[in-house]
């Protein structure tokens, strides 16, 4: 009997746990929620701030530029003949007046001395001729010849004397043709590539230059501008003409290949008259000095032409963010909310953008830790000095 009661009160503690287990489970939930809500949210960030600044400052405007000496000067034989010396090699600096090339004079001193022997037999001829006119002069005046034979000894002396002038001539000219048998450097400079060898056989017909001198010691740079660049150009610098806003250009800076920027500074002397029907672009050309031949005919290189902008916005790039093709900046706004604001920049200078629109100057935008946050989020905004940012950054 008693086994059976403690069966029936086991069954009924049973069924009384199962009834109450639902409001345990549902209390504990509800413990577990308000406990949850009543937790203390985290603090908003530290951020640093900057207030937007503006201030005088220079933009460089970039093209891409190649590099000429002031004269590249083909080297060509003026006679022909067999290549017989090479004096330089190439790539060789030379002076004014160097010689070059040598090509076999031997024909040419031929062709001298041929000529000096025909002046002297001319020289000799006018001296027989003039003796006859000295002897038939006082015959005629004493009538024992008639004035015909003097007349007609006269007449052979002036042949002899042309004949002597066209001798001297020949003599010069051959001399000219032995000289140019040294070709000499008409300018200093440096030495291009010698296609010919020794023994070549070389002349006035030859269609290859012997090689190119490039005169170094002033180098010009060529670069295009587009149309619209050259609206800004026309623009940016003061001046009736073109000629009067290239004479008030500032001195440029040359950029070369190793991004190495070339000690001295140029000025851009002159622009095409017309634009390319084809590239849509015209050419402006600046030189530089090269007193160190540090530029070579052939180098490449960017100019950068300087631009003052009185007051422009900067924003320093690291405070900014791209999405879609845009820059953004996160503003402070109201409660120390931040809010992204696209930018529209129209130009850099060093780590820095120039804004035209999107921010004001005096606002607040965030400087660090911007790829933590998004549009509405709070912050806690530490200021941050720009000016310190200018300073470090040369501006």
């Amino acid at each position: 009997m008693k086994t059976t009661e403690k069966k029936v009160l086991s069954l009924n503690q049973i069924i009384l746990v199962s009834l109450l287990m639902p409001g345990i489970v549902l209390y504990s939930g509800c413990s577990s929620s308000s406990a949850g809500d009543n937790a203390s949210a985290p603090p908003p960030p530290d951020l640093p701030v900057i207030s937007v600044g503006s201030r005088p400052v220079t933009t460089y405007n970039e093209f891409t530029a190649t590099l000429q000496g002031s004269r590249d000067i083909e080297i060509r034989p003026q006679v022909d003949g067999y290549l017989e010396a090479i004096y330089v090699e190439e790539g060789a600096l030379v002076k004014k007046g160097q010689a070059l090339f040598k090509i076999d004079a031997r024909p040419y001193r031929e062709q001298l001395n041929t000529a000096v022997a025909v002046l002297a037999s001319a020289k000799a001829a006018l001296e027989n001729a003039s003796i006859n006119v000295s002897k038939l002069t006082p015959l005629v005046e004493n009538n024992v010849v008639s004035d015909v034979q003097l007349r007609s000894a006269k007449a052979a002396y002036n042949a002899a004397k042309a004949n002597v002038a066209q001798a001297q001539a020949q003599v010069q000219s051959a001399k000219i043709n032995l000289g140019y048998t040294t070709i000499t450097a008409p300018a200093e400079g440096y030495i291009g590539k010698t296609p010919f060898k020794t023994g070549s056989l070389v002349g006035k017909s030859t269609p290859e230059a012997l090689t190119v001198l490039s005169e170094t010691r002033n180098i010009h740079a060529y670069f295009t501008m587009s149309e619209v660049d050259f609206i800004q150009f026309k623009e940016q610098f003061p001046g009736n003409t073109i000629q009067e806003k290239i004479r008030n250009m500032p001195e440029i800076e040359l950029v070369l290949a190793d991004n190495s920027v070339y000690p001295a500074k140029g000025k851009v002397e002159l622009a095409e008259g017309q634009f390319g029907k084809t590239t849509g672009t015209i050419s402006f050309r600046a030189t530089f000095p090269n007193a160190n031949g540090l530029l070579r005919s052939g180098n490449t290189g960017r100019i950068k032409v300087p631009n003052l902008v009185d007051n422009s916005l900067l924003v320093p790039q690291e405070a900014t963010f791209e999405l879609q093709d845009k820059v953004f900046v996160y503003a402070l706004a109201d409660s120390n909310k931040v809010i992204g604001k696209p930018l529209t920049i129209e130009g850099t200078s060093g780590n820095f953008y120039l804004v035209s629109k999107g921010l004001k100057a005096g606002e607040k935008i965030v400087y660090q830790g911007i790829d933590r946050l998004r549009d509405g989020m709070v912050i806690s905004p530490k200021n941050t000095s720009i000016d310190s940012l200018f300073k470090s950054a040369s501006l």
